[in-house]
């Protein structure tokens, strides 16, 4: 296919894909920058990516001009890159970082599942991030679910009853479940009073939960370090604002004492739904 280009073809053991887009699925930057982590802390080569040139609206996805060295002007373009790393025995991982397109959304799916059964993967994994009513002083609740049942089971996943706008992510899944891969998909929780704000504390989130469920740890402590300052930034700009703190006051005497509300599986559904609805 033209529209993707080879670089490289690792060779080994059966794979697992991890994914993430920016876009609307990507609140505070959590899941981008968590598949970003795992690029960086498990030396990711680039192998592949895909042409943008059919899938966006350049009038809406503007590429941007950088200039380099001071002198030479180049034009970055959306990019959809995969890369490949072997964390740990001979499974390997495959690390998509993309950007969600405006066009022919399942020819995009179906180049990313070209490179899925090129380099053998069995499992496709994306991330995802919403903004939620969750205070970022509390565990950011991340919540998991895939649409075959022996999925759900062997990961302790939620099925996925959702019906209703969607988007690169669903067209994905639904995608793998015809080619038959299996897949799932995680969503962590941003604080939705700070919306713009990149949130490591959800990065953090996410890199735990799904190195959790692949079995591939990774370490964490620039994460963990970066979630500090978060959640003392965003306490100390919450304190100027009256209305603002006694809303966060209210999200933390929810989870405090009533069972982690949000964070539990039915309500963090509930907020994932109402999300991609309100999209």
């Amino acid at each position: 296919m033209a529209e993707l280009k080879w670089e490289d073809k690792p060779h080994g053991a059966q794979s697992v894909m991890v994914a993430a887009f920016e876009g609307w699925n990507d609140a505070g930057d959590a899941a981008t920058q968590a598949v970003d982590h795992l690029w960086d802390a498990w030396g990711a080569r680039r192998f592949a990516s895909i042409d943008p040139e059919e899938f966006y609206d350049f009038t809406s996805t503007r590429p941007h001009v950088e200039i380099d060295d001071g002198r030479t002007r180049r034009v970055r373009w959306p990019v959809n890159e995969f890369g490949w790393a072997q964390p740990s025995g001979d499974t390997g991982v495959v690390l998509l970082r993309g950007v969600e397109p405006q066009l022919r959304w399942r020819t995009f799916c179906s180049q990313i599942l070209t490179v899925a059964e090129a380099v053998g993967c069995r499992f496709v994994l994306t991330l995802g991030a919403l903004l939620a009513d969750v205070a970022h002083t509390r565990p950011t609740p991340v919540f998991g679910n895939a649409y075959d049942q022996h999925v759900i089971d062997a990961l302790d996943l939620e099925p996925s009853y959702y019906e209703g706008p969607t988007g690169i992510v669903g067209v994905l899944h639904a995608e793998c479940n015809e080619a038959g891969i299996d897949s799932a998909s995680l969503w962590a929780a941003v604080p939705s009073y700070v919306p713009s704000s990149p949130s490591p504390k959800a990065t953090l989130a996410l890199v735990e939960r799904a190195t959790g469920l692949l079995s591939t740890p990774v370490s964490t402590s620039t994460l963990e370090i970066g979630s500090v300052g978060y959640e003392a930034q965003i306490t100390e700009l919450v304190s100027e604002d009256d209305a603002t703190l006694e809303y966060v006051h209210h999200l933390e005497d929810q989870y405090d004492h009533d069972d982690a509300a949000v964070a539990s599986a039915d309500d963090l559904v509930d907020e994932v739904e109402r999300f991609l609805r309100e999209q």
